[in-house]
């Protein structure tokens, strides 16, 4: 009897155990019943009940999960080879819907790959490069966008940015019926290929010489406005200081003017004397020898001082 009592007690503790089930945060589950799902799906954490033995819990993430493709070489639409390598990030939005078109993880991965590297490559080959590798049409002075424009004026429609928006959109319409909701999808890298990359390197080199020309011509156009405005106001100053000197050049000639004629209504024999004299003066140098005829006014006057004297 207690044997018995024992081994009903194991039965019974081992089929307790075996209709409960414990529901951790960040997880959501779905029970089926011989392969069929019973009951809605469970979203919340706590502990939950089911029929033990017929019933199974399969167990998902709630949490956001990565998706890292794999690197691909795709032609762009100017027939420019790149390697484009994409990650994706997702969640279960719907586990029961989850568990029927997809079963696990793995068929999951597969069927992301394909809808992701099958729409990048559709938009990366009606695209030309310029589309892919740039943000936006940026229209800002000496970026490396100048480095990257090539010959024909191609205007940025998309963008990387909208290219990632563009393919989420398009693989998240198809695959919300498989119970995922895709976040988002980003551009992890984008490299050239190998003969493409010479290309690139010898077209920025060009541009960046073509930049750096630019810039030395508007460095000398500038240099020439600075240079002009400054011979401009230096010549303003010289008119300025000319006119200034000429008015100061008359006063003083007019100072000189009425000081002689002061001098000469005074004593004008003197004042005669001391003009000779003056003159004399300024067209004699320091060791000159000077000869005066007798008629000449210095002899005259030299004479006259003489027989004064006397």
């Amino acid at each position: 009897m207690k044997t018995l009592l024992t081994l009903l007690v194991v039965v019974g503790a081992f089929v307790f155990y075996n209709s409960i089930f414990v529901i951790d945060e960040g997880k959501q589950a779905v029970i089926t019943q011989f392969g069929e799902p019973v009951r809605g799906a469970f979203n919340e954490a706590g502990l939950y009940f089911k029929i033990p033995f017929f019933q199974k819990v399969h167990e998902f993430e709630k949490r956001i999960i990565k998706w890292d493709g794999e690197p691909n070489e795709i032609p762009t639409k100017d027939k420019k080879y790149i390697w484009l390598d994409t990650t994706a990030r997702w969640k279960i939005d719907n586990p029961l819907l989850f568990l029927q078109r997809m079963q696990n993880y793995n068929r999951a991965n597969y069927v992301i790959s394909d809808l992701i590297n099958g729409a990048v490559r559709d938009f990366v080959t009606k695209n030309v490069l310029l589309e892919i590798i740039r943000s936006s049409d940026w229209d800002e002075k000496y970026t490396m966008s100048e480095e990257l424009k090539i010959k024909e004026d191609v205007r940025i429609k998309v963008g990387r940015d909208q290219f990632s928006k563009l393919v989420q959109a398009t693989v998240a319409t198809t695959i919300k019926d498989f119970g995922i909701d895709l976040i988002d999808v980003l551009v992890k890298r984008v490299n050239y290929t190998v003969n493409v990359r010479n290309t690139v390197y010898d077209r920025m080199i060009s541009e960046r010489k073509r930049i750096a020309a630019r810039r030395r011509s508007e460095g000398e156009a500038e240099k020439a406005e600075i240079l002009g405005n400054m011979d401009k106001q230096l010549k303003e100053i010289q008119s300025v200081a000319f006119r200034k000197t000429q008015k100061i050049r008359g006063d003083a000639d007019g100072e000189a003017a009425r000081i002689s004629g002061e001098a000469y209504s005074k004593d004008a024999n003197f004042y005669a004397f001391y003009m000779t004299l003056d003159n004399y003066k300024n067209l004699i140098g320091k060791n000159s020898r000077l000869v005066l005829d007798t008629d000449s006014p210095l002899y005259k006057y030299l004479k006259d001082i003489e027989s004064t004297s006397k």
